[in-house]
């Protein structure tokens, strides 16, 4: 209770802004649409999971505090609910359209969005053939021209499917089984693709399954498990792309040589990662050198990669969330874990996090050194 109060006190001093709210279900999909809404969609079995479309309060989506405002809380703008845990949710730029992946059935789902209520509803499915019932497709979106369905759950059934026609406009054609844990379009043809293994790979749609850029399994203990993000919109040449590993090893990676780390250092975690499904590294977007990790604990770490010396030792963040274990209180007799956050589109210190107790905070936190 002690340390409760005294982070209470302490976060006067570290967070910008600073709002928490209880969700009806724990969701670990975070999907931005525009600066000021929001997708979340639960994932427990066996039951009907809420897919809502949240709009922020407008003293989040303020481009500025302007004082007090009448609304405190989200509200719902959408909402749906779908017979199947979601796991994964995106939004088709542009359009009123969801594709959700979950299990344990063997497909995508399509969602449109009502225009004239606030209705969202299942309107199609994507046939999916991975068969393994515990592996789920990942996805991912082509958005230029005809929106286009990037998913697969392995290397093999890695697949583009044309959203109206749901006609296949690329297979991977490999022989590779390597399972997946995240796929990210680059481009109109471009798309990364991340193993559990840690094999990562750059793929261009117009050629044949080449990818001319992978890399063998990372270093790392027997049985890690890893994912990846590339930064978006990276100026010039550099380590553009994070690889996490399930015991806190995160690594960069020049996309002009994926072989050879940049730098690899050791997150200051306590035990590996209690469900590496829920592991996430994210890039800034507003800030030329951060990134966040989390899926560990019921902790967010954000780290500057700057900070960083040489290719081994401890990487301490520069700002650690650890709200969701303060706020706890006693609704779950176990600390939370957090499932899923996502960085604010436009605001550059601002995320988003949720966690395994049901609770979302949105949170602008405080550089104490003079810059980031």
């Amino acid at each position: 209770m002690e340390l409760a109060e005294d982070w209470l006190v302490e976060s006067l001093r570290l967070y910008q802004d600073f709002h928490a709210f209880d969700l009806s279900g724990a969701t670990r999909v975070l999907e931005w649409i525009g600066d000021k809404g929001v997708f979340i969609a639960g994932y427990e079995s066996l039951k009907k999971n809420e897919i809502l479309h949240l709009i922020l309060p407008l003293r989040l989506s303020a481009k500025e505090n302007q004082g007090l405002f009448p609304e405190r809380d989200f509200k719902v703008c959408h909402g749906g609910f779908s017979y199947r845990p979601v796991f994964d949710l995106k939004h088709v730029p542009d359009t009123r359209l969801l594709v959700t992946s979950g299990l344990p059935d063997c497909h995508l789902q399509v969602w449109q969005v009502a225009e004239d209520s606030d209705v969202m509803k299942a309107v199609s499915t994507i046939a999916v053939h991975e068969k393994e019932g515990s592996l789920w497709p990942r996805v991912s979106i082509f958005p230029s021209g005809a929106p286009r369905v990037l998913h697969g759950a392995r290397l093999s059934d890695l697949k583009v499917v044309d959203l109206e026609s749901q006609k296949t406009t690329y297979a991977s054609g490999a022989s590779d089984s390597g399972e997946l844990s995240s796929l990210q379009v680059l481009g109109a043809d471009t798309f990364a693709f991340c193993c559990t293994s840690g094999r990562l790979g750059l793929i261009d749609t117009r050629q044949k399954w080449a990818p001319a850029e992978t890399v063998s399994p990372s270093a790392g203990p027997a049985g890690g498990w890893w994912c990846a993000e590339v930064r978006g919109k990276a100026p010039g040449p550099g380590p553009h792309i994070a690889s996490l590993c399930s015991d806190g090893q995160l690594c960069l990676l020049d996309p002009r040589d994926l072989c050879h780390p940049v730098s690899s250092v050791q997150c200051p975690v306590s035990t590996p990662s209690p469900d590496p499904e829920l592991l996430r590294v994210t890039w800034a977007p507003g800030l030329d050198s951060c990134l966040a990790v989390s899926g560990f604990d019921g902790t967010v770490q954000v780290h500057d990669i700057t900070s960083w010396d040489g290719m081994e030792g401890r990487a301490e963040p520069v700002f650690t969330h650890r709200g969701h274990i303060f706020l706890n209180g006693d609704r779950t007799d176990t600390a939370p874990l957090v499932t899923t956050h996502t960085w604010h589109p436009s605001k550059p210190r601002t995320l988003l996090s949720a966690a395994s107790d049901a609770s979302l905070h949105v949170w602008d936190w405080v550089d104490l050194r003079t810059s980031c």
